[in-house]
């Protein structure tokens, strides 16, 4: 693999011009099909298999006049202090308000709230709700407008009017202040180790290249295969990170194989066999746990993950390309001013110079038990908190309390109870019973027996009078513990009812099958977990020709994700730091978060792993003892991937501020992974492990030593590819 990539990182440096005016190409024409693409509709999650998604197709058979795909809003009216919504000046203003409402255009029906006792029992709070013939993306701003107008006039007449429901909800869009914040400060992160604006750019560039393409593509095919908003904006993070580190990489090698005297056009061809072996390998290994996501059958997380490993496959191919391309177009200006000075004056040879990489590595080796000990318990403490990891799907109650949204919901909250902004909806299919009526109402007696319901509407049949459907509002909030119960109970009960009737009874709704996609997310943490460390073990044994190096990285990457956890626990949950973070309501962690945290942070795990370790290798084999390859290795790579952590970091912990519960925790949950696995398991605990084994480290039983296959990450086949050193005097400035 490394000859093959050192002729490509070759070719596309002498055709430097065709290789840039090919990505060029590609960037315009997926920027022109993402603006001739058609807007997708956000979709809801789906779990196939489970009882509450059987019940939503059975209702979409039963019911095609109900279209589950239209937008919804609530109109929530509150009178003011002393005064009561059932007041004849209060109808008069409900009333004109909803008539507003019904000239805007796209309305299936509004419901009547004095009629349908929607009106909270102290007579203060109403509300009403309104369907829409289409979904929420296809609303016209007209109808929209009208909407909110019929708020604000009803806030005239002195009533509180809030908004709630899909209709008002936006797509989540990238490109906010604090993701620029990200970026900026990765920039600043690349001038400093580079030392060079000339390679900075180039790095920020290849990155915004391929991020482009991958983003121009989910956007034009958005419709197609029903991608949303969270798929774009997890190609752009991902995209983002990943590329601009692994430019960076091939860049600092680059400058590493000028230092050692190759012309610029070998030094771009052995920095791409080299640095961009690893990349392939660390690339590929983000995509295959990305891909894998497809096996825990939700279809929104198979997108994500396949969204993610495209955006990830297209930094792989620009920086394989791009990147030598761009370093024959920029010359010597991607070498920093030391190395630049160095070569004017004929070479100078300041690499035994000791760098913080080194002195860092020697304070490892002289401790290695007590920074092994340290550093243990400090991300154990951290991860401590994971054991109360709860998961959920947010609703409108994670909303800031600045919005409209988060206001209806608060409202209807205290009007009706916690319980009514997540109803239970239950299906009674008496299609093979003699009386649909009779069997609803036996469910319905059943259901009102329960503690935890607080009422339950009647039974409403289809035309064919065999199939109905229930209401049933909990007394506990749609996310509550209490909640999750209430629905356990009902369905064990669910059997006797339908032994008595005949009928099948199904409990669905959002609320229940949140819950049923929270259990799946649970059930299956394990059994994918598993399969992540087994392969990462699997795919370190080939690189690295060990047994206990790998068994070190991938239980390295367990102290890295159990910390992350342990973040997302005290955050979310337990509300640590939640107002620094803009974050409004604290409760369960996003139910996907967990899962495809671990398919992402064990691909950036193992960037690390190989890019730090595989020099200490190299220098091992080549003679060194394991405290010299230790040095060797901190001394060339240490600092390059301190940069290229803080840069992941950042650009991740910019999406912290986009105003969206998924994106926050998903943003939250990466940079705390990679922090801790870059400076605390991969900086410190990984090293300490490696002093403390000695030779053992490095242990490869005979029997795999034939079966394994050399994919020689190092590039040691490049020597039969040495060429007469260039006429110019080597840079030899050290560049780690």
């Amino acid at each position: 693999m490394a000859t093959t990539l050192y002729r490509i990182g070759r070719l596309a440096f002498r055709r430097r011009r065709l290789v840039g005016g090919l990505w060029l190409t590609a960037v315009v024409l997926a920027a022109l099909a993402a603006a001739m693409a058609p807007s997708a509709q956000e979709e809801d999650l789906s779990m196939p298999g489970t009882e509450s998604q059987q019940a939503f197709d059975l209702l979409d058979e039963r019911f095609p006049e109900a279209d589950a795909r239209g937008a919804e809003a609530r109109l929530v009216f509150q009178a003011p202090p002393g005064q009561r919504v059932t007041a004849d000046g209060s109808r008069a203003a409900v009333a004109e308000a909803l008539a507003a409402v019904q000239a805007g255009g796209q309305v299936a029906s509004v419901s009547e709230p004095y009629a349908d006792g929607a009106v909270s029992a102290d007579g203060t709070i109403a509300y009403a709700t309104v369907t829409y013939t289409t979904g929420v993306l296809d609303l016209s701003p007209t109808t929209k407008q009208a909407l909110e107008d019929a708020a604000s006039e009803a806030r005239d007449t002195g009533l509180a009017v809030e908004i709630g429901g899909s209709a008002l909800d936006s797509e989540v869009s990238p490109g906010g202040t604090t993701e620029l914040v990200g970026v900026a400060v990765a920039a600043v992160v690349l001038v400093l180790t580079l030392g060079s604006l000339a390679a900075a750019g180039l790095s920020l560039l290849t990155a915004f290249s391929g991020v482009a393409i991958a983003f121009g593509v989910v956007a034009a095919l958005a419709e197609a295969l029903g991608l949303t908003s969270t798929v774009a904006i997890l190609a752009l993070m991902l995209g983002l990170a990943v590329g601009i580190d692994y430019a960076l990489f091939i860049t600092s090698r680059y400058r590493d194989e000028r230092a050692e005297g190759h012309d610029a056009e070998e030094a771009a061809g052995r920095a791409v066999g080299t640095a961009g072996s690893a990349v392939v390998f660390a690339g590929a290994t983000v995509m295959i746990a990305l891909a894998g996501l497809a096996v825990v059958g939700i279809p929104e997380l198979t997108k994500m993950g396949l969204g993610g490993a495209g955006a990830v496959a297209l930094a792989v191919l620009v920086a394989l390309t791009l990147v030598p391309a761009l370093l024959g177009a920029f010359g010597r200006r991607v070498l920093s001013r030391t190395a630049r000075k160095a070569e004017r004056r004929g070479g100078c040879d300041t690499a035994g110079r000791p760098t913080l990489g080194v002195r860092w590595a020697r304070l490892v080796l002289r401790r290695p038990a007590a920074v092994l000990l340290v550093a243990g318990l400090g991300v154990g403490a951290v991860a401590a908190p994971a054991l109360s990891l709860e998961l959920g799907l947010p609703g409108e109650e994670s909303m800031p309390e600045e919005t409209t949204q988060r206001r209806a919901y608060d409202l209807l909250s205290t009007g009706f109870g916690p319980g009514f902004n997540g109803p239970l909806t239950v299906v009674v299919d008496a299609a093979a019973s003699a009386d649909g009526r009779a069997a609803a109402g036996r469910v319905a007696e059943t259901l009102r027996a329960l503690d935890g319901v607080a009422s339950v509407g009647e039974p409403v049949l289809d035309q064919a009078g065999g199939t109905a459907v229930l209401t049933a509002i909990p007394t506990t909030s749609p996310t509550s513990v209490e909640t999750k119960e209430l629905v356990q109970e009902i369905r064990g009960v669910v059997p006797d009812v339908e032994a008595e009737t005949g009928a099948e009874v199904f409990v669905t709704g959002t609320t229940a099958l949140n819950i049923d996609i929270s259990r799946a997310m649970t059930e299956a943490l394990v059994p994918y977990l598993t399969v992540v460390i087994g392969l990462a073990v699997l795919l370190l044994t080939v690189v690295f020709r060990s047994l206990l190096v790998p068994l070190k990285a991938a239980l390295g990457f367990l102290l890295s994700v159990g910390a992350a956890f342990g973040v997302l626990v005290a955050v979310f949950q337990w509300g640590w730091g939640a107002d620094l973070l803009g974050i409004e309501q604290t409760g369960p962690v996003m139910s996907l978060m967990p899962i495809l945290i671990i398919g992402i942070v064990f691909g950036l795990a193992m960037d690390y792993e190989v890019f730090l370790f595989t020099r200490v290798r190299e220098a091992y084999v080549h003679g060194a003892t394991p405290e010299e390859a230790m040095v060797a290795g901190f001394r060339h790579s240490a600092r390059v991937v301190a940069a290229a952590a803080v840069i992941m970091v950042s650009v991740f912990a910019g999406f912290v501020g986009v105003h969206s519960p998924t994106i926050q925790t998903m943003g939250l949950g990466l940079a705390s992974a990679v922090a801790f696995d870059a400076f605390v398991v991969r900086m410190a605990i990984a090293p300490a492990v490696l002093a403390l084994l000695g030779h053992r480290a490095w242990w490869l039983p005979r029997i795999l030593q034939r079966v394994l296959p050399n994919v020689d990450i190092e590039g040691q086949a490049l020597s039969r590819h040495v060429r007469v050193p260039s006429t110019e005097a080597p840079v030899r400035a050290s560049v780690g």
